[in-house]
């Protein structure tokens, strides 16, 4: 039996129907296209510039479909090897390298360190182990370490049947959308 590997593509933008490798691990879940297209519907679905934070960041699909569609800049967190190195593989063979930065460190210390360098973000995207993490918690520290911008919006996929906050601090709950039985994607403003 041989273990299939998900296909990943950039739903739209300049980099429409360009392939993406997805992380060679069991640890890392992608986002099918059909959640990815309705997120980017939900929040875009293009961008006129702006900062973008993927946390957790897998393979790097969603800060990469919000480059496509026309986010200034994107930076990736991750703390598994494999996904940076996948990371790496996509941002250079859509030869993005100018318009990103990539970080093998867990979510805290990403949040932490970017807000000691004073950065802010108007979209952010939290795609974490599902149930492994408090959206609660890392929103607090979004918002502790002044990362979240003016106007942004924080997307979070999780895990269906998980309890989301309807708003923490000053980010408010806008709508919870469900894919299938197990898929959730609420986002914030």
């Amino acid at each position: 039996m041989t273990s299939e590997v998900y296909r990943m593509r950039v739903i739209a933008g300049e980099f429409k129907g360009r392939p993406l490798k997805s992380v060679p691990t069991h640890k890392t879940r992608p986002t099918t296209d059909k959640v990815k297209e309705a997120v980017f519907h939900g929040i875009g679905p293009f961008f006129e510039g702006g900062k973008a934070l993927d946390l957790f960041a897998g393979s790097g699909g969603l800060g990469i479909e919000a480059l496509s569609r026309g986010v200034e800049s994107c930076v990736f967190v991750d703390q598994q090897q494999k996904a940076i190195q996948t990371i790496y593989e996509n941002i250079k063979t859509l030869d993005i390298n100018e318009r990103t930065e990539v970080f093998k460190t867990d979510a805290m210390r990403a949040i932490k360190a970017a807000g000691k360098r004073g950065l802010t973000f108007d979209y952010i995207f939290l795609d974490p182990p599902y149930k492994k993490f408090s959206y609660q918690d890392l929103m607090e520290a979004l918002l502790e370490f002044d990362l979240v911008g003016e106007e942004a919006t924080i997307v979070c996929e999780h895990d269906a049947s998980e309890e989301i906050p309807e708003e923490v601090g000053r980010l408010k709950r806008m709508k919870t959308d469900h894919y299938g039985s197990n898929i959730g994607v609420s986002i914030f403003e």
